[in-house]
């Protein structure tokens, strides 16, 4: 079957099309993965946060820096920014809510909760239209206080 005059170059148009939305599909599933890398990462940052609290209590004697507080573990969780994250879009906060504390302790006594919470402003970059609008990531992490 011969192409007809008015039909030539119909495939190219179409393979023009077709492969776009191939590049558009696959930029997309690469920034998703960049997405919940990042996610992951911040997740698993609050939890250094959170353990790198609670051996820093007020019961702590091994340690020199006994008796954490929210700016030593916001400058901690800092530290470990690296990779995909930029530590100047990283917020943490620690917390020593007294519910859950055994009876008689507050504060960051034994025994008593800390919650580190850490947010990430995320920009998209391999998406051109999504670039402008950055998405605020969220986790935190509590656990107990150990000493």
């Amino acid at each position: 079957m011969k192409p007809r005059h008015h039909e030539r170059g119909a495939s190219m148009l179409e393979t023009a099309l077709v492969v776009s939305v191939l590049v558009a599909v696959i930029f997309g599933i690469m920034e998703f993965g960049r997405f919940m890398y990042t996610y992951a990462y911040i997740a698993q940052i609050a939890r250094e946060g959170a353990r790198w609290a609670i051996v820093r209590g007020s019961g702590c004697t091994v340690l020199n820096a006994c008796g954490a507080n929210s700016t030593q573990v916001a400058n901690y969780v800092a530290s470990l920014s690296e990779g995909v994250t930029n530590p100047a879009k990283l917020t943490a906060t620690a917390t020593w809510p007294n519910t859950g504390c055994p009876p008689g302790s507050t504060g960051n006594a034994p025994g008593c909760p800390v919650v580190v919470k850490v947010t990430y402003q995320y920009g998209f970059t391999l998406i051109p239209f999504l670039a402008s609008v950055p998405v605020t990531l969220s986790t935190q992490s509590q656990m107990v206080i150990s000493e």
